[in-house]
């Protein structure tokens, strides 16, 4: 698969030691945590894990979490509505941007449809005169 741009935070950089070091937690526990299906680093071809900037983020998140007293089934099922919330949030702004698009192509046609309507009536008009005169 294509390697993402470096700049988007998910491009795996970030050896494990590294991004434990960033996070303020152990290796052990990014094991863990990937064993738990709360992280899931990018591979190198050799199998090495690589974290991103993305996956850094999450771990400080964990770890907040887990200073809420929150245990690991609670976090999966937090960052999973945390996740959801997020794409719905994107899929509004989405259905919003659409809305507007659709009442902008709705108030042109009804411009259009009036200016049509004007014209037809002219016509209709112009063919009462033709056949009176």
């Amino acid at each position: 698969p294509p390697v993402a741009p470096a700049g988007d935070g998910t491009a795996g950089v970030y050896g494990i030691t590294t991004a434990a070091e960033l996070a303020g937690m152990s290796v052990q526990a990014l094991r863990l945590y990937e064993r738990k299906g709360l992280l899931e680093p990018t591979r190198t071809a050799g199998g090495t894990r690589r974290y991103s900037d993305t996956d850094i983020a999450r771990l400080r998140r964990i770890a907040i979490l887990i200073g809420d007293g929150i245990n690991l089934t609670g976090i999966a099922r937090v960052l999973g509505l945390e996740a959801d919330n997020a794409d719905l949030h994107a899929d509004n702004a989405g259905l919003r941007t659409r809305n507007t698009d659709l009442k902008n192509t709705n108030a042109a046609l009804r411009t259009s449809n009036n200016e049509l309507q004007a014209h037809n009536k002219a016509l209709r008009g112009s063919v009462d005169r033709a056949g009176t005169g």
